[in-house]
């Protein structure tokens, strides 16, 4: 994007703001609306779930009486008991066994024994419904389980419904043919009864010819069922009317083919929460970012535009006779504060050039001497303004003037070290990265970071070459510092050799690493260093510097 399009500062910076936010917008909508259809997948596949689990409890129980049935069977056909005797000891079971109502046994050789613990269920009542009931297409087995021919429906009789078990057996020799087992619904309805609301999923057990088998919960309110039938093939979900006329989500699953199967209705709460989420998502950040471009414009006029403008009409209305200088207010920031400043000193400047001119140094090596003290002691009061400026300032403006301060120190350091002896000297590393580290550790770390030294070399470098060393230090460790919580850096150095020694900076944890800046390699160039490891793992990386001494 080209910005000298844009005639003004305001223009320019709103421009750069709205090609920042837009990618912003965008990224956030796209992740609005993954996390909703994330939402509503997992949904359908909880409700495919449930509808699995009921599935799955109904095969169980089915195939348990079933087996039960034909056990009972077997065992009454082994033992060849008379009718009495068979009906008397199948009473006895049932009346043990809570839910079972009546049974009936028909042996190849025309035998026939039933028993009841209901007085309408007579052996006549109980022949006539093996014999309907095997009139119907029997269910087919899962899972390769083959028990026989089956059929499983519901009766009524006088006014009572039963769960209705039918099992005929090919007669192959004397023996079991044909088995009937009447049990009472609540022992399907109390599988069904996992103690959820109702109103948050309703389950039937359905088949074609049986109607409504069981139900969880209250059995005779159905008006929760959709109100065209639909038996799946295995399972299916759709959206559609209920008998009360709303629209309702329903899964079926089949139990027993071709026409036995599980039909369920879930509540739509789940899914207009995850509606509600994406609408959430998707304006909080437009309205955030709307909101930052409103409090961006509001900020560029308060803190960059009104010093501008009074600087602007403070050059319009200077003369010769009248030098109107910029106030410089305790507010304003402070690089247009730099600006105003040397606006300031312009003007002083034909002010005090004759008495410039009239001072005189002693001698050259005076002058440098001199020269040198003066930045020694200017790059400390600019340190100590910069870190008087931090107090007015937070986040993110606070670190980078930290960062300033830091490097400002380690340019102070560096002439206090060359300097001490009152002339041009080289300087200790070991001392000069110890007060470094220890600047560090005071001004860029937070409190649960930490910034020690292992400096184990009396070498020295030259005042131009350690001021970068300096630096490369100091950028290294602010990177790891701001991008690790908690993080603990070593600055060691170790002589490698006579003439080398070898710089290193570790972490107590592998971190995510960051691309230097583009001055880094100026800084390599200036030191004379060599790297001698990439940053990889808890490692920041690893110089070689030759001395020469």
């Amino acid at each position: 994007m080209r910005l000298r399009r844009f005639s003004t500062v305001r223009t320019r910076l709103l421009a750069l703001l709205v090609v920042i936010a837009v990618p912003i917008a965008c990224a956030s909508a796209f992740a609005a609306y993954a996390t909703y259809r994330a939402a509503i997948v997992a949904i359908e596949a909880a409700q495919a779930r449930a509808v699995d689990d009921f599935a799955v409890r109904t095969r169980v129980w089915y195939r348990g009486m079933s087996r039960a049935l034909l056990v009972f069977g077997a065992v009454a056909s082994e033992l060849g008991l008379d009718t009495a005797g068979c009906s008397n000891a199948g009473s006895k079971a049932m009346d043990r066994t809570a839910g079972f109502r009546a049974f009936l046994l028909r042996h190849t050789d025309g035998r026939i024994c039933a028993g009841s613990l209901d007085a309408d269920l007579t052996t006549e009542s109980l022949d006539g419904i093996a014999q309907q009931l095997a009139g119907r297409s029997p269910v087919g087995m899962w899972n390769g389980a083959d028990i026989g021919r089956m059929r499983y429906d519901q009766v009524t009789v006088g006014a009572r419904r039963y769960l209705a078990i039918l099992a005929s057996i090919p007669s192959t020799s004397a023996g079991l043919q044909q088995a009937l087992l009447l049990a009472a619904p609540e022992l399907l309805e109390n599988v069904f009864d996992l103690g959820e609301d109702g109103q948050v999923l309703n389950v039937a057990l359905v088949g074609r010819e049986a109607g409504v088998v069981a139900v969880r919960g209250d059995g005779r309110d159905l008006s929760w069922m959709p109100r065209t039938s639909r038996v799946p093939e295995r399972h299916e979900r759709w959206v559609g009317p209920n008998r009360a006329g709303q629209e309702s989500a329903f899964a079926a699953r089949m139990v027993a083919e071709p026409d036995f199967y599980i039909v369920a209705s879930f509540d739509d709460r789940p899914a207009e929460a995850a509606r509600l989420q994406f609408i959430v998502l998707l304006l909080a950040p437009l309205l955030t970012l709307g909101l930052l471009c409103l409090v961006c414009m509001r900020a560029i006029d308060r803190h960059c535009l009104r010093w501008l403008r009074d600087i602007e009409t403070a050059a319009r209305s200077r003369t010769s006779t009248n030098r109107v200088r910029v106030a410089v207010a305790d507010g304003m920031p402070s690089d247009i504060r730099s600006v105003a400043e040397a606006f300031n000193g312009m003007v002083e400047e034909q002010e005090v050039r004759q008495r410039r001119l009239q001072t005189a140094l002693d001698d050259n090596r005076f002058l440098v001497r001199e020269l040198h003290h003066r930045v020694k002691n200017s790059l400390q009061v600019v340190q100590s303004y910069i870190g008087l400026s931090k107090r007015d300032h937070r986040d993110e403006a606070r670190l980078a003037l930290a960062d300033a301060e830091c490097r400002v120190h380690v340019l102070s350091a560096a002439y206090r070290f060359t300097l001490a002896d009152g002339e041009m000297q080289p300087v200790r590393v070991d001392l000069f990265l110890d007060d470094v580290v220890t600047m560090i550790s005071n001004l860029i770390r937070s409190r649960d970071q930490w910034v020690t030294s292992r400096i184990e070399t009396v070498a020295t470098l030259s005042v131009d070459r350690i001021i970068p060393l300096g630096f490369l230090v100091a950028d290294v460790a602010s990177r790891a510092l701001r991008g690790t919580p908690g993080v603990r850096i070593v600055v060691e150095v170790r002589d490698i050799d006579a003439s080398a020694i070898e710089v290193t900076l570790e972490v107590d944890r592998e971190i995510q690493h960051t691309m230097p800046p583009r001055l880094f390699a100026g800084l390599l160039t200036q030191v004379g260093a060599v790297q001698t490891q990439e940053p990889r793992g808890r490692s920041l990386g690893r110089w070689r510097i030759d001395h020469g001494s």
